[in-house]
């Protein structure tokens, strides 16, 4: 029977989501506005949703809250609490001022070391969604490690998905995640896939927990814009493609738009840093269903 219900709470009407369907969601709500293209995003505490390499990236301990309201239902709402820890002092080489000036070293073009933690950093992460009748509780932990122009990561999940009346199942899951600086500074290609052991979740018709893959690119034109593509299947679903761009008119203010085609979803979003503190809305409309709301609260500590 938990089965049945399970089945039901991941329809997808219209071709968006009713629920969170046990699938990686979205994290964030910079990469709300861009369309959830963010498999190729890197650097902030949300990677550790996004894709778990871009951890790697993080220069700073960083906690930060998500929340969403999906469709203006309190049954749909997400919550999460994620933090970033990095682990070691980056290398000398790259903590002076040359590691931020690309072509101050030895007087070449070629972007200067960058200050990645020495050991790698770890992300945690705990996250609820849904109400009384049916919810899920996820908590993980993951590692990312940057080397040169590759970071790779990987985090383990424990799930527990909940139904009033019917008790409730938990499971353990895996992702991984790469990225790439193709070009440094300017093109990166990033790929994760979601649950790759392909957890059973009951054993009503077979049903498991989605397993995702998703690939993409980010291309900087200049310092102020960034361009996002990306390609999303579930091994039982059609592929999703979406895109992203980003507009940063100074430094701490940005501008985004995002697209979806499989959930026929539009996107904007707008994102402000205060000193240690970066605060990012998102509003997303679906034709059928309406708009949700996404609102990001991160604050880092430390040089």
């Amino acid at each position: 029977m938990l089965g049945v219900v399970l089945s039901l709470a991941v329809l997808r009407p219209a071709g968006s989501a009713w629920a969170q369907g046990n699938g990686p969601g979205v994290r964030g709500a910079r990469a709300a506005a861009l369309g959830n293209a963010s498999v190729a995003l890197g650097g902030d505490v949300w990677s550790m949703g996004n894709n778990v390499a871009g951890l790697g990236e993080v220069q700073r301990p960083t906690v930060g809250f998500y929340g969403e309201n999906r469709y203006f239902s309190t049954a749909l709402n997400v919550a999460a609490l994620n933090l970033a820890l990095p682990l070691g002092r980056p290398p000398a080489a790259a903590t002076g001022p040359a590691a931020t000036m690309p072509g101050a070293e030895g007087g070449s073009d070629a972007p200067a070391p960058r200050p990645w933690a020495r050991h790698g950093v770890v992300g945690l992460e705990a996250q609820r969604f849904g109400g009384q009748l049916y919810n899920e509780t996820r908590v993980g932990v993951g590692y990312g490690y940057r080397f040169g122009q590759i970071s790779l990561g990987g985090r383990v999940d424990v799930l527990q998905v909940s139904i009033e009346g019917l008790g409730s199942r938990r499971v353990a899951l895996g992702t991984l995640g790469g990225q790439i600086e193709v070009l440094p500074r300017r093109l990166s290609f990033g790929v994760a896939l979601y649950n790759i052991s392909q957890t059973k979740l009951a054993s009503y018709q077979d049903e498991r927990v989605p397993t995702v893959l998703k690939a993409g690119l980010a291309y900087r034109p200049g310092a102020q814009v960034l361009l996002l593509v990306e390609a999303e299947k579930d091994v039982e679903r059609d592929a999703n493609f979406k895109v992203g761009l980003e507009y940063r008119p100074v430094p701490v203010l940005a501008a985004r738009l995002g697209l979806a085609s499989l959930t026929e979803q539009a996107s904007a979003g707008i994102g402000v840093q205060a000193g240690a503190f970066q605060i990012d809305y998102a509003a997303a409309f679906q034709q059928a269903l309406g708009f949700s709301q996404h609102l990001s609260v991160s604050k880092a500590w430390g040089k």
